[in-house]
């Protein structure tokens, strides 16, 4: 009664191969809706500056502000989709998940230390256009942080 089933991956590891390097980093639906909500709101900017630490997907040079887009999942989220785990090579999957956890809070402090201020937007929180509406207006308006060069 207590023994977990492993689930068998039903793809070869060909199949899961050619199917993992699909998995986008750029122009993503959750991104690309972002980037039509901002354009629509006013707001102009660039695409992922490879000159700045993460690639930002949005990136706002005269405020000196950028968006990144994160998928819940591979961002490591603290939502249902961010919590789920593949069944299969646990350790693994783990690993990876907190490296990129720990990378994304790496390029977040670089970018405060070149004065810029950063904004994650979770894919989860894409769903309510309003509130997110909001949320972007009070990032973008805000005046930008003052860098200390203590």
């Amino acid at each position: 009664m207590g023994e977990t089933k492993r689930r068998i991956d039903p793809l070869t590891p060909e199949q899961r191969r050619r199917t993992m390097s699909r998995v986008r980093s750029k122009d993503t639906k959750p991104e690309m809706r972002v980037r039509r909500l901002v354009h629509g709101m006013g707001y102009r900017y660039r695409l992922h500056r490879k000159d700045l630490p993460g690639n930002p997907d949005l990136v706002f040079v005269s405020r000196r502000k950028v968006i990144f887009v994160h998928g819940c999942f591979w961002h490591g989220h603290d939502c249902r989709a961010g919590r789920k785990r593949p069944k299969t090579h646990q350790e693994y999957w783990d690993r990876k998940l907190r490296r990129n956890r720990e990378r994304d809070a790496e390029n977040q402090a670089k970018l405060r230390e070149m004065g810029w201020d950063a904004f994650i937007i979770w894919e989860c929180e894409i769903k309510d256009e309003e509130a997110l509406k909001q949320r972007l207006v009070d990032f973008l308006d805000s005046p930008a942080k003052e860098i200390s060069h203590e």
